[in-house]
């Protein structure tokens, strides 16, 4: 009796070794994308002890050892403990007017979805401390804000480059470039870490001022890469782009694809044809879309617009504005006499679009002395409290809500809060 009782056991034991080896073959066929993707997203292939103590993963904070991670069982690894659609949102430029931005963003686009991680990638100037508006924000997985440096030029690069209505030139290309295929690099590191996958990553500036939600994901094709519809200028707008794992890799990749653009014979390229080269070249297939959003602009245009001029749209406008250059001001003209206005630029160049409710700006001077009263009155939002506070608060403050703030995030790689905050307006207040 006690041998055939020893032999069901070994048996029972055997059976459910067969079918928790059956489950994970289910889960992770060798011929899914999932394999075929291991070279750009690569696993851990030899992970090592289980880490214990925190339930966060690694944060790197200045003058402290890093945190580890609780342990994870094998389900929730293997099933990336999501129940949805995982997404990467990637924020990237400087912050020069986030106390307009930075509400909208959070609002639109950060909870837009149900299973989102940010990663903010941001180069070090007297406005970062205004990204403490995102505190609070859900899924604050990666951020980095560094210190610029100037960086080397290949005579490849010079080739494949145009400076041509760029503000810094070929120069300028490069850290735009490298702002963005860093922030992948961070999005890489995180899939890396915990053995994960997103299936969509969004990838927008933190100078863009939301006027609604993103569209759902439910309206997305994987087998696309989304892109705002207008403002092309001779190429592809890329102030935005929304796709899955595969295309996102060749779109994030500004930098490293420049020599790739070089050998198909890329050359004299902006900003957006380089965009649109690399993703031809690489047959990722694009569509595009209407999306509520515009970049803020500071900068002074001619008026009215001509063939290649760049429209400044009010943030009055109703419809979707596809990214395309805004401020608050008292439009200057509205209706069809916009529309006519705009049907004088040059289709691939700057023409926005087809937008609703259109009224443009006239930008040939700095913003009305009451842009303040505008941007309430359009925006539906009030300059006060927190986006009133990240500009007018003391360096005590400032420095207390950034340790406060990095705290939040997963992995913080910044400067002092001190350095952040003394780069404000006379070092006083930020």
């Amino acid at each position: 009796m006690a041998v055939l009782v020893s032999r069901a056991g070994r048996i029972a034991t055997l059976a459910l070794l067969v079918s928790v080896i059956a489950l994970v073959s289910y889960q992770f066929p060798a011929e899914t994308s999932f394999a075929r993707l291991r070279s750009w997203y690569p696993l851990a292939e030899n992970p090592g002890p289980a880490p214990t103590g925190s339930n966060r993963s690694e944060i790197l904070v200045p003058g402290s050892g890093p945190a580890v991670a609780a342990p994870v069982s094998l389900e929730a690894t293997l099933l990336g403990n999501s129940t949805g659609p995982r997404v990467a949102v990637c924020l990237v430029g400087g912050a020069r007017a986030f106390e307009l931005t930075g509400k909208t963003l959070l609002k639109y686009v950060l909870n837009a979805y149900n299973d989102t991680d940010v990663f903010l990638h941001s180069p070090l100037d007297k406005d970062s401390s205004k990204f403490t508006l995102l505190s609070g924000a859900p899924g604050l997985v990666s951020a980095r804000i560094f210190v610029p440096q100037k960086l080397p030029e290949s005579w490849v690069q010079r080739e494949v480059l145009t400076g041509a209505n760029s503000p810094n030139g070929i120069q300028g290309l490069l850290q735009y470039f490298n702002l963005v295929e860093g922030c992948l690099g961070m999005i890489k590191d995180h899939e890396h870490k915990h053995n994960i996958k997103y299936d969509w990553i969004v990838r927008t500036r933190v100078d863009g001022y939301w006027s609604g939600p993103l569209p759902p994901l439910s309206s997305f094709d994987p087998s696309f890469y989304y892109i705002p519809d207008g403002s092309h200028y001779g190429g592809l707008n890329d102030r935005l782009g929304i796709g899955n794992a595969d295309t996102s890799r060749v779109a994030l990749s500004r930098l490293s694809l420049l020599p790739f653009l070089h050998q198909h014979g890329g050359r004299n390229l902006n900003s957006e044809t380089a965009f649109k080269a690399q993703l031809e070249f690489s047959k990722v297939t694009y569509k595009l879309s209407k999306f509520p959003f515009c970049i803020l602009t500071l900068r002074r245009y001619a008026w009215p617009p001509a063939y290649f001029g760049v429209p400044v749209m009010s943030l009055s406008t109703k419809g979707a504005m596809n990214g395309a250059k805004c401020r608050p001001c008292t439009p200057k003209s509205t209706g069809r006499e916009a529309q006519v206005i705009l049907s004088k630029l040059g289709k691939g160049w700057g023409w926005p679009g087809l937008i609703d409710g259109l009224e443009l700006c006239d930008a040939r001077d700095e913003w009305e002395p009451q842009w303040h009263q505008i941007y309430e009155r359009d925006s539906g939002e009030q300059l006060s409290g927190d986006a009133l506070n990240v500009t007018t608060r003391s360096i005590a403050d400032c420095i207390r809500d950034i340790e406060e703030f990095q705290k939040q995030w997963e992995v913080w790689e910044a400067p002092p809060a001190k350095d952040i905050c003394s780069l404000g307006k006379d070092g006083k207040a930020v």
